[in-house]
């Protein structure tokens, strides 16, 4: 436990996408927690996502590797953390097609050795952060992934993913760590790296470029607004049973190509920047997830509507142009090296 009466919390990947905006979260909804951000800033990490906290005296910010065992052990030993969430991960499909081996790396030696740390220091609650591509595909009649729906996994990505999370349970089974595990659908939102498909198409279509379209574009994505996930996040930490798992879902079921066409009627642009592209290797069909456990047990429920929050991430993109131009300019990292002076990339 911590020496003081506020909560301290380990973030890590707090740079990238859902990390970022899970710190702004917290911040926002719990004046009185200490929270440190435990990033490698590896391109998907942003550091000028958190420029607005980043003098917050509640906020550390660390540099470093998840799966460097002497650093985390002394953060472990310095801050004596009361709460860990794991977000840290590799996570593009295409990048693990390419090169699997980061993402072993990281997500499964990465998540073994905060385990460990969490083990020996005692933590009261570890929040492995997952991903419903654990659970494989799904056929298009087939009913939405359960918290018992069997591991699939069909890119490495997944596969390190799901991999981590079997480590989870077994060091919550073997020794005791309070690991809660939780599994969400695909995000969107402010400050997603414009790689990604929702920003990708925004991107394109606002630069009136070709907007790609992998296959026939008919996969299926179940959409769950960033926000929303920081508040099932923030449940599953403070209320979430160890040992258990638990499923984020928006019931918002989209093909690809819907999503493109809403994009970019919201846009006002022509459907003719639609371009269809050549499949990517083991492209699931179809992701939807069951959230009945998580709204029963815990209480949540989604607020934003994917009509409202789509127009919302569209309008964020247009207000901060700068911030994903510096992205695509690699200019975001010398922000970082201006901030603390570490070598990043």
């Amino acid at each position: 436990m911590s020496n003081s009466d506020k909560e301290a919390l380990l973030v890590t990947g707090g740079a990238g996408f859902i990390g970022s905006n899970f710190i702004h979260y917290l911040l926002r909804e719990h004046p009185d927690w200490r929270l440190v951000n435990l990033d490698k800033l590896t391109y998907a990490g942003n550091l000028e996502s958190l420029a607005a906290v980043q003098h917050d005296p509640r906020y550390t910010f660390v540099h470093g590797d998840v799966a460097d065992r002497e650093l985390v052990d002394a953060l472990f030993a310095r801050y004596h953390f009361d709460l860990v969430a794991h977000l840290a991960a590799e996570s593009h499909v295409d990048r693990s097609i390419l090169d699997p081996a980061p993402f072993l790396e990281t997500n499964v030696k990465g998540t073994q050795v905060l385990l460990e740390a969490a083990r020996q220091y005692g933590v009261v609650k570890f929040l492995q952060v997952s991903t419903d591509e654990v659970y494989g595909s799904l056929g298009l009649a087939d009913p939405p992934f359960t918290e018992e729906s069997p591991l699939a996994p069909n890119s490495p990505y997944s596969a390190s993913k799901a991999a981590a999370d079997l480590l989870g349970r077994a060091y919550f089974v073997t020794f005791g760590v309070p690991v809660v595990t939780i599994r969400c659908g695909n995000n969107y939102g402010p400050y997603q790296h414009p790689e990604k498909f929702i920003p990708t198409v925004i991107l394109n279509a606002l630069e009136d470029k070709p907007v790609p379209v992998y296959g026939d574009g008919l996969n299926v994505r179940d959409w769950v607004h960033v926000e929303d996930h920081c508040r099932a996040l923030d449940l599953a930490l403070q209320k979430g049973q160890p040992g258990e798992v638990y499923n984020i879902g928006a019931n918002n079921e989209r093909t690809n190509l819907d999503t493109v066409k809403t994009i970019l009627r919201l846009l006002g642009k022509p459907e003719t920047l639609i371009k269809f592209v050549q499949d990517r290797p083991g492209h699931d069909r179809r992701y939807a997830i069951n959230p009945a456990k998580l709204m029963a047990e815990l209480g949540w429920q989604p607020q934003v509507s994917f009509d409202s929050g789509l127009a919302g991430t569209i309008e964020w993109y247009m207000a901060h142009r700068d911030w994903w131009e510096r992205i695509i300019s690699g200019e975001y990292l010398e922000y970082a090296r201006r901030w603390y002076g570490g070598v990043v990339g």
